[in-house]
């Protein structure tokens, strides 16, 4: 009797529109509800930029509102997904978290090159159609042809002496009992912005007449020391100028590198390096057949992300030359062609040059990190 008193008082099942209908609903509360919270965190952010309210009571005010208004968004997403059929949510719950990030990829970096590789089909003004003509100019240009040597200068030196003496620091230093004083010494300019940089290295090569001291460094040795004229060491003939504006790149970024491969070195197995020692390897020997091997996943790290970086270097030409005497970078003549002369075709024809030389790099970099598995 309680089997069928039971069966009875058990509510009819639904019919299938009904099923429908109310998943329907659920998705269009999915929707909406994220979207007026979306829309009222907006509001809030427009509210505050035509505020005439004090700048750091606005600042304070939008960093609170826009953590504290993601996180109500994430919070309410995942809230009307738990109230959702248990199959539907689960399909949807990965797009509730990831689905903003990737919003704003799209707006912030897809849709920028898109717009970009359209602009660099038009003209000066962005206003009539000149397809290739653009990419024909920094293909043929003296200008640019003397810029991508130079880029090309700056990743083969660069790369090559950062990656050298990184790897030499973190191998002397290794066995010292001056260990931290030394690596910090060295990692200290990492510390420093690249145009500050540019700045102390503009002191360090500052030129004064002859009747003059030489406050800079390099001329008060040349001059001092050596008893030779003064040189402008960044206006020197090709190729250098940029060799001395590369040497900064290269004492900023030795530090990197080197932390980098002392962590790697210090993961080698130490069985292994004592195992060739008593099999009487010397010391040179162990190293290029036992250590190399086993950090050379960290050596192409290291020298793919340098390259890329030396690929996008701007900081440091446009504080210590501007561009000039022959020094122009990519990015350089990308903010020359772009914003001094207003020509907006040939300014976005380079920056899509720069992100197709950058991108192969970096898609390299990343199955370097799969294959580590870093990520």
């Amino acid at each position: 009797m309680s089997d069928v008193g039971s069966m009875t008082s058990r509510p009819p099942p639904a019919s299938p529109a009904t099923s429908v209908l109310a998943t329907l609903g659920r998705l269009a509360v999915s929707v909406l509800i994220p979207a007026v919270a979306f829309l009222v965190l907006r509001q809030g952010f427009l509210f505050l930029r035509d505020s005439n309210a004090p700048k750091v009571l606005i600042v304070v005010v939008a960093v609170l509102w826009g953590v504290g208004g993601i996180g109500l968004l994430y919070w309410v997403g995942n809230w009307v997904v738990e109230r959702m059929p248990k199959r539907i949510g689960a399909r949807i719950l990965p797009f509730v978290f990831v689905g903003p990030g990737v919003a704003i990829l799209i707006w912030y970096l897809a849709l920028p090159v898109a717009r970009t590789f359209w602009s660099s089909l038009k003209d000066a003004k962005s206003a009539g159609f000149v397809g290739l003509d653009n990419f024909a100019f920094v293909f043929t240009d003296a200008s640019m042809l003397t810029t991508f040597r130079n880029n090309l200068l700056w990743m083969v030196v660069g790369t090559l002496f950062s990656v050298a003496l990184g790897l030499l620091v973190a191998v002397l230093a290794d066995r010292s009992r001056f260990e931290r004083t030394a690596k910090a010494l060295i990692f200290l300019p990492m510390a420093i912005s690249f145009v500050g940089a540019g700045v102390i290295w503009n002191f360090m090569y500052e030129i004064r007449d002859v009747s003059e001291p030489q406050i800079g460094l390099l001329n008060a040795i040349w001059v001092g020391l050596l008893g030779n004229e003064p040189q402008a060491w960044t206006a020197l003939n090709q190729p250098w100028n940029n060799l001395f504006l590369i040497f900064i790149v290269i004492w900023l970024q030795s530090g990197f590198a080197m932390v980098l491969f002392s962590a790697a070195i210090k993961g080698v197995p130490t069985d292994q390096l004592e195992a060739s020692r008593v099999d009487g390897a010397t010391e040179v020997q162990t190293f290029f057949r036992i250590v190399m091997p086993a950090i050379w996943g960290t050596v192409v790290t290291v020298a793919t992300t340098i390259v890329i970086f030396t690929l996008k270097i701007f900081d440091v030409v446009w504080v210590m030359t501007g561009g000039q005497f022959g020094t122009d970078v990519i990015a350089t003549q990308f903010f020359r062609q772009f914003f001094v002369a207003n020509q907006n075709g040939r300014g976005s024809a380079i920056a899509v040059v720069l992100l197709l030389a950058v991108v192969p790099v970096m898609i390299y970099n990343l199955r370097q990190f799969s294959k580590r598995e870093t990520f």
